[in-house]
């Protein structure tokens, strides 16, 4: 496969690596900004994700971009994906297999973006990317380094939308995610040179 967005969007769209491709309206590639210094990483695209192909559409889309907006972000200087990129059916949690199959896709983003900031957005993406003991409640809005690339989570908007009372700890942790890109970036701007998580 040729390591492109253009590759790897055309390689997903044909991919069948795990049963999710025989269910799936569409596969949903990731979006934003391809020089974004912060890359958000969620499960896995919802039912409406599904049918327009797009992450983080709908109403966790709007929770979201309500936080985003809290702390002077938006879609266009960030980059949104999933670690599977097909919708697992009735909302389920990915199966090991799936996270798998799928996870040299999401290596190929990261690759690509390298970012200097990774959000892991709830429980199943933390504990993919930070610590498979990843506690969620307790662990939200701490952060490690790998590299040259700083990982946090927060509470995943869907949670949100379960339990509204967990929005401003979101909004507190999207706060702190500026600043930490701030520091690692004086002005917000990326400089040139590799860096990038290694998972």
């Amino acid at each position: 496969m040729e390591i492109t967005w253009n590759g790897i969007e055309s390689h997903i769209a044909g991919c069948a690596q795990c049963p999710l491709s025989q269910t799936r309206q569409q596969p949903v590639m990731g979006r934003g900004n391809h020089r974004a210094d912060i890359m958000l990483i969620a499960e896995a695209p919802g039912a409406q994700e599904d049918q327009q192909g797009v992450p983080f559409v709908g109403r966790s889309g709007e929770i979201l971009d309500s936080l985003l907006q809290e702390c002077g972000l938006t879609r266009e200087e960030i980059y949104i994906t999933n670690i599977l990129k097909c919708h697992p059916p009735g909302n389920r949690d990915p199966r090991e297999e799936e996270k798998e199959a799928c996870f040299p896709y999401l290596k190929y983003e990261t690759f690509l973006l390298k970012p200097k900031i990774i959000v892991c957005l709830g429980r199943v993406a933390a504990q993919r990317i930070i610590s498979p003991d990843f506690k969620i409640t307790r662990q939200h809005g701490l952060w490690t380094c790998r590299k040259d690339c700083a990982l946090t989570a927060t509470y995943h908007p869907s949670a949100i939308l379960r339990d509204p009372s967990k929005y401003e700890s979101a909004k507190k942790d999207f706060c702190e995610i500026v600043k930490k890109r701030d520091e690692f970036i004086p002005g917000g701007h990326k400089p040139g040179g590799p860096t990038g998580a290694d998972f």
